[in-house]
């Protein structure tokens, strides 16, 4: 049996910073980019501010006006990195394979360690035990048979907790879930599945297939398989994050222009969304274009470095625009930026929306 852990360090930036500022672990703090009287958000706040409201992306005056007397620190990224490193290298001491998802977020399968819910919770807990009492700092972890249900479970583990969601119990325990709290599902794609009558996870579980992916294409096909608890993504061994990607196969395939371009958006936001998570800026954007005999082409562009959304967007299609070949059908698409650089400046509130 296959058993993958997902370790979320709880609070990671302000965790960083009760661990160097007592007065941080005593009242409810902010870390945030800039200051309440620009554009600056908050990026992320302890349990005590979330208390009042305050929440990751809240532009910061607002976050002012919510808690006045809370603790506002600036963002400091290289302290948050040496210290996610610390994390990482001890999570790996305890799995057989590891993937890095962000600084607070990492993957484990230990399916060579354990070979029961039993022994997986008991190694899971040791871990756990291990970060605190050598870093000082708090994590939940959710253990299951897949990806999507260990980070589906370490949600309902947060904070501080370990919880388990076993193979055979995973529809039961997604029925009941708003979708919008499926784990890969956005705003846009919430609001899109409500209109479409899907309020819960279970009812987009019994979805009929054919009709969510003339909707949504081959992401639909993808929602209603992980809103049953099926992910048979691999654990992928990552060290330092070097480029961050996505890829979509057509269910099928298309050369329709506008079909293709809705993809590379999507695929865009989420890529997009995990530069923002890691605090990265991108130089490089690259286009991967598999056909249906599975030959493809990758084309790629550079350009100043910038953490734009639209920079993404703009340049996969026009790159998909001129390299593809006229008429023929794609069977998959891919988005990836490199030449990812750490920041330490001011983001825009529209870098969280």
């Amino acid at each position: 049996m296959r058993l993958i852990l997902l370790i979320d360090m709880d609070y990671f930036f302000v965790a960083c910073e009760e661990l160097r500022n007592s007065e941080a672990r005593s009242r409810p703090t902010i870390v945030g980019t800039g200051n309440a009287e620009s554009r600056g958000v908050v990026m992320t706040c302890n349990y005590e501010a979330r208390k009042y409201g305050i929440r990751s992306g809240m532009p910061l005056s607002q976050a002012r006006s919510l808690k006045k007397d809370a603790l506002f620190l600036p963002e400091d990224f290289e302290y948050y990195e040496s210290e996610s490193k610390k994390v990482m290298a001890l999570i790996k001491e305890f799995s057989d394979r590891m993937e890095e998802v962000s600084v607070d977020e990492a993957f484990v399968e230990i399916s060579n360690r354990a070979s029961n819910y039993e022994e997986a919770f008991e190694a899971a807990s040791e871990l756990k035990k291990k970060i605190k009492e050598r870093l000082g700092l708090p994590c939940s972890i959710g253990i299951s048979t897949n990806k999507l249900m260990a980070k589906m479970a370490c949600e309902k583990a947060k904070p501080d907790g370990i919880k388990i969601v076993k193979a055979e119990d995973a529809k039961d325990f997604l029925k009941d879930m708003p979708v919008g709290k499926l784990y890969g599902v956005g705003i846009k794609t919430r609001e899109r599945l409500e209109r479409l009558g899907y309020m819960t996870v279970g009812e987009l579980a019994n979805a009929n297939p054919m009709l969510l992916r003339d909707e949504l294409g081959s992401f639909g096909t993808e929602l209603i398989n992980s809103a049953n608890g099926i992910d048979e993504s691999e654990v992928i061994e990552s060290s330092e994050i070097k480029s961050i990607g996505r890829e979509r196969t057509f269910e099928i395939d298309t050369s329709d222009k506008n079909v293709i371009n809705a993809e590379i958006r999507k695929l865009s936001e989420e890529v997009f969304s995990e530069l923002m998570k890691n605090g990265f800026s991108f130089k490089t954007v690259t286009i991967k274009i598999r056909y249906p005999d599975f030959s493809e082409r990758l084309k790629s562009r550079s350009i100043r470095q910038t953490r734009s959304l639209d920079e993404i967007v703009l340049l996969a299609e026009k790159l998909f625009e001129e390299n593809a070949e006229q008429s023929r059908k794609v069977r998959k698409i891919g988005v990836r930026v490199s030449g990812l650089l750490r920041q330490k400046g001011q983001k825009s509130i529209a870098e969280f929306s």
